[in-house]
């Protein structure tokens, strides 16, 4: 990473408290998180299970509001969810009566920005971003999985947000189509020049997509480290036989271990 690259997102002492009424107990889930995205890279946060890396997600979102320090994007300090962020979530959520360039093209129509004939020219061109042509006029339950994850990621593109954020996108996948979706989110985003966080459970998901790993500590949150993910040569599926690939798994996980041991957790699965 060089001082010359732009910041994307800041996250700066970010703490966010949770109150029970039930049990009459405040619970602060991410405790001084700071965090610099950069313009044009995917960051991927991992964490031991249930230390707060989807609630982190969603304050970026502006979807939860933090207790203390702040989160800006392009140096603008959040307040609430805004057009500059677009979120992927785990299940694709779409609209089962509109076809795939529906879909696509709901963000757009709700902002009214564009004449009809220009926002179809533009879910059109998604569509074909995420490789669907020919499947423009089909509903979600003629599609695969993998497809339909395609679509969530064309609709989250189609307002062509600043920060794209994705929450476990390919969780729902069988492992053979979540393998491929990893090469092609690549793909996408370099296409579309966009900057992304990517939650996962998943180490070997994580070191695959992303520039940098961000290891959570367990909750409260704090960021133990971050990982330079220093692979040789373009991401393809046989990336993953790399021995610097397992180099960075075995170190990963140990972090993520000690963690989980620290709190009593001893866990195999490092969940959101």
């Amino acid at each position: 990473m060089t001082e010359a690259r732009t910041k994307k997102m800041e996250a700066r002492d970010v703490r966010l408290d949770f109150f029970n009424g039930r049990m009459k107990q405040e619970l602060t889930v991410l405790d001084g998180i700071d965090l610099t995205v950069y313009e044009g890279e995917l960051i991927a946060i991992v964490g031991p299970s249930g230390c707060g890396k989807s609630t982190f997600l969603g304050a970026v979102d502006g979807l939860v509001r933090v207790s203390a320090g702040e989160i800006r994007v392009d140096n603008r300090r959040i307040e609430g969810p805004g057009g500059d962020r677009a979120m992927v979530f785990q299940n694709d959520s779409l609209f089962p009566w509109r076809t795939v360039i529906d879909n696509v093209s709901y963000g757009l129509d709700l902002q009214g920005k564009l004449s009809r004939s220009e926002r179809r020219e533009r879910a059109q061109s998604l569509v074909e971003l995420v490789g669907l042509k020919g499947f423009e006029k089909h509903y979600p339950h003629e599609l695969s999985g993998g497809m339909r994850q395609r679509v969530n990621i064309a609709r989250a593109l189609a307002t062509d947000p600043e920060l794209l954020l994705l929450d476990e996108p390919f969780a729902a996948l069988d492992a053979q189509t979540r393998e491929f979706m990893q090469v092609e989110l690549l793909k996408i985003l370099a296409r579309a020049g966009k900057t992304a966080i990517f939650i996962t459970h998943q180490i070997d998901e994580a070191i695959f997509l992303a520039d940098r790993v961000v290891v959570f500590s367990a909750r409260p949150a704090r960021v133990k480290t971050i990982v330079n993910v220093d692979l040789v040569g373009q991401r393809t599926l046989e990336t993953k036989m790399q021995p610097r690939f397992r180099e960075l798994y075995d170190h990963i996980w140990r972090l993520i271990e000690e963690e989980s041991a620290r709190t009593g957790l001893i866990t195999s699965a490092v969940g959101a």
